[in-house]
């Protein structure tokens, strides 16, 4: 059994080809699962704090992980909001991934493991990223600087050029957005989250 471990999955864009692939995909997202209130114990992670049961998922059996912390925090475009940035609030997130990340390193080697967030303030504190790409370096018509941290092989791009209607609307942070279930979220910033299908797959094919 290959577990993947899809934590501040959201919609689940990102696993999704490992789903249909046959893995075992496990998304640890809200309102499901708090990963705040994750318990590690002895050889197991048990995920908990929403509105499902408590999961216990073996150590051993998780294959690779996928993070993508919310980016509220750390985005560069945090500039007209009704509260002050809080770094420490955003970094709680990131905190419990790679307590995760690092626990499951501890006691096997990950296949692979990455962590996400659009270009911003959350380089001040894991330093410079992987990988950094735009969604239209994998076939989606829109740019959105977005960086990888982690142990991972490097996705091969697949780039496209856009038109200047789509580069206009991209400078004015109005590129067309796709409709997501309001169990996950529906707000402008939950569609924006959405993991890009091209990168999605690209990451899929490099880490399998």
């Amino acid at each position: 059994m290959k577990i993947i471990l899809d934590l501040c999955g959201g919609t689940g864009a990102w696993s999704k080809k490992y789903k249909e692939a046959g893995y075992t995909v496990i998304n640890i997202t809200l309102p499901f699962y708090d990963i705040l209130k994750t318990a590690i114990g002895y050889g197991t992670i048990i995920f908990q704090g929403g509105s499902e049961e408590p999961l216990t998922v073996r150590i051993k059996d998780i294959y690779g992980i996928l993070a993508a912390p919310v980016c509220t925090m750390f985005s560069l475009a945090r500039t007209r909001a009704k509260t002050p940035r809080d770094l420490r609030q955003g970094m709680g997130l990131v905190i419990a991934c790679l307590n995760i990340i690092w626990e499951c390193r501890y006691n096997h080697k990950l296949a692979f493991w990455c962590l996400e967030n659009p270009m911003g303030y959350l380089r001040q504190f894991l330093g410079k990223p992987v990988f950094t790409f735009d969604p239209c370096d994998f076939g989606d018509p829109y740019t959105k600087k977005t960086d990888l941290w982690g142990y991972f092989n490097i996705p091969k791009k697949k780039p496209i050029k856009l038109n200047q209607e789509l580069i206009d609307r991209c400078k004015i942070n109005n590129r067309r957005l796709p409709s997501i279930s309001e169990i996950t979220g529906s707000k402008q910033a939950d569609k924006r989250a959405i993991t890009p299908t091209g990168f999605a797959k690209a990451f899929y094919e490099a880490n399998r």
